[in-house]
């Protein structure tokens, strides 16, 4: 991702189970359906999997899913020889995955591999917080779990090797005399730059069979790195036009593709993927505590089940099994509960559940069932997901630099005790503390509560909106670069769409999404108690607002040192239709 050299005081890390919490039923004003959420904010802390299936469950839904995906017929004879090597990054998964199949066509055997990264586990760039939490490692562990699993029963296995891919990658294809290594194309520039250090090291191996000899130069004969494009719903080749001429505003780049690119089907896979070349030691699946991580439970609220079955079986539960799709427009904004919107995020994040596979099922749906808004509404979503994959090839750096794509000059403020209140969710204001701390306990946050902690972190307290992001970074089970820094960017006003610069409104917003206060009631017991127009304003009952709002009915009680204060930030109100919430969670 970030190259660029910046020093600052670090922000001391710490555990991500600072806060104790429950779940809840979600009512919003808007609702025009009668669903009931699963948790009440009077009842036992509890914690609901995601997906809410049996492991027998999963597993039925998985064959039955791969067995569709299977191809019987069409895929010619394998003709390849030799060994080629498929390097599992951000693709966990076996169904729709082109490097797979492409190792598949090309070799006799496949050797399947991950690389545990120790970089992952470092600091981010600016504020030195942990670049990866317990949560997301334990996410992604039970994604290589299944991972694992699934290549078995398809006549592969996962290698497993602890170090760097730069160094990994090219000893493994000398060991095993591979002729290419086949992996999907990341586009931010510190995974862009394992991409060049696999490429060069790899340039100074030659394959017996390639000879090397004459005037042939040895670069030509050397085992090759081939990146394919797979993180996306829309293929970056069918796009019409380069990525540098990525229109600015996400409507017209939506358009734009809806009218002029067609989506490519899924990948189909023969039933055996066999077999692998000899292989002493596979290794094993690390634990959390292998990494130099502290492991932790989700105690209440959300636990999502990593890897590729959970997330099929996540599509079958809410699209098929609760026939939620037809809803999913009017209940997406909602904050409790695991049923107002897909939650398919942390599986796309990790590349567990393909973009193109959920489009297929939306259309598989609308002939089924219905089509309707809400139908349309997800697709729109996985848009706005691969815009900005697009804009961050086009943008490179600026995505992460304090100014954004538009290059703003803003005196941020880095007040660590302003900063260390809202990521603990000690502001004084139930809603945004509410959302902190369902982000500390489960790595997860819905989309409406996103936006307005980052409102009220930028546009209330003046913070700089990369400590927000880098501490997304450690949290977020569905962490992507380009997801996450185009998100905040946006909401930092300093995106490449100068007409995103939106300010939320903290009692609208509870007025609007948590009328009644049983969001903040669940994750803040303190206030269960309190008669519900009173949670969200409980006064001498809570803490102190650490900040006066720009926009809204507290009085000042904390010490800012900074107000943002360099343009006048807009109502959310008078955002332009179209734009939608910039992310499906």
């Amino acid at each position: 991702m970030i190259k660029q050299s910046f020093s600052l005081t670090k922000v001391t890390a710490f555990s991500l189970s600072q806060s104790k919490h429950t779940l809840f039923t979600f009512h919003y004003k808007f609702s025009k359906t009668n669903m009931h959420a699963s948790f009440s904010a009077r009842a036992t802390p509890t914690v609901k999997h995601v997906p809410e299936l049996s492991p027998e469950e999963m597993d039925r839904i998985r064959e039955q899913t791969f067995q569709k995906y299977t191809s019987v017929s069409g895929l010619g004879e394998r003709k390849g020889k030799g060994v080629a090597i498929v390097w599992f990054r951000n693709d966990l998964r076996v169904l729709d995955n082109e490097a797979l199949f492409r190792a598949w066509v090309s070799s006799e055997a496949i050797l399947p591999v991950y690389c545990v990264d120790p970089t992952l586990f470092g600091t981010t760039h600016y504020f030195g917080l942990p670049k990866t939490g317990a949560l997301r490692e334990q996410f992604i562990i039970e994604c290589l779990t299944d991972l694992k699993r699934n290549l078995v029963k398809r006549g592969l296995d996962l290698l497993i090797q602890h170090g760097k891919p730069e160094e990994i990658i090219p000893s493994l294809a000398k060991a095993f005399k591979a002729h290419t290594v086949y992996a999907h194309k990341e586009t931010c520039s510190e995974e862009v730059k394992v991409e060049k250090l696999v490429t060069r090291k790899l340039q100074e191996f030659v394959p017996p069979s390639s000879g090397g000899v004459g005037n042939e130069p040895r670069s030509l004969n050397a085992t090759k790195l081939e990146l394919l494009w797979g993180s996306t719903m829309y293929h970056i080749d069918d796009l019409p036009f380069g990525c540098e001429s990525l229109p600015d505003v996400y409507t017209q780049f939506r358009k734009s593709v809806e009218s002029k690119s067609r989506i490519r089907n899924c990948i189909r896979l023969p039933a055996s993927l066999g077999p692998p070349p000899e292989v002493g030691d596979w290794g094993c699946v690390p634990q959390v505590t292998e990494l130099g991580l502290q492991s932790e439970k989700v105690s209440k609220g959300m636990k999502f089940i990593g890897g590729e079955s959970a997330a099929l079986g996540r599509v079958h539960d809410y699209f098929w099994k609760k026939d939620l799709l037809k809803v999913y427009k009017v209940t997406r904004n909602g904050m409790l509960g695991p049923d107002y919107s897909t939650k398919f995020s942390p599986w796309l994040a990790s590349g567990s559940l393909s973009p193109r596979f959920i489009y297929e099922e939306v259309k598989r749906y609308e002939k089924e069932r219905q089509s309707n808004d809400s139908t349309y509404w997800v697709l729109f979503e996985l848009i706005w997901r691969d815009y900005f994959r697009f804009l961050s090839i086009k943008q490179g750096n600026l995505l992460f630099h304090a100014g954004g794509p538009r290059k703003v000059d803003i005196n941020w403020s880095q007040d660590q005790t302003m900063f260390d209140a809202w990521r603990r969710g000690q502001t004084g204001y139930p809603l945004i503390d509410a959302n902190m701390k369902e982000l500390a306990t489960t790595g997860f946050m819905s989309n409406r509560g996103r936006q307005i902690v980052c409102s009220f972190l930028i546009r209330d307290m003046g913070i700089d909106w990369r400590m927000g992001a880098e501490w997304f970074e450690t949290c977020l089970l569905d962490y992507d670069p380009c997801s996450n820094y185009g998100n905040w960017t946006y909401g930092a006003g300093v995106g490449n769409d100068p007409r995103e610069d939106r300010y939320f409104s903290i009692p609208k917003q509870a007025q609007n999404y948590d009328p009644e206060g049983e969001f903040v009631a669940y994750w803040l017991p303190e206030l269960r108690a309190l008669p519900r127009e009173k949670r969200h304003s409980p006064g001498m009952m809570y803490l102190k607002p650490i900040v006066a709002l720009k926009h809204g009915y507290t009085k000042k009680t904390g010490d800012s040192k900074v107000a943002f204060s360099s343009r006048r930030a807009k109502p959310e109100d008078n955002r332009r239709k179209g734009h939608g919430d910039r992310r499906m969670y």
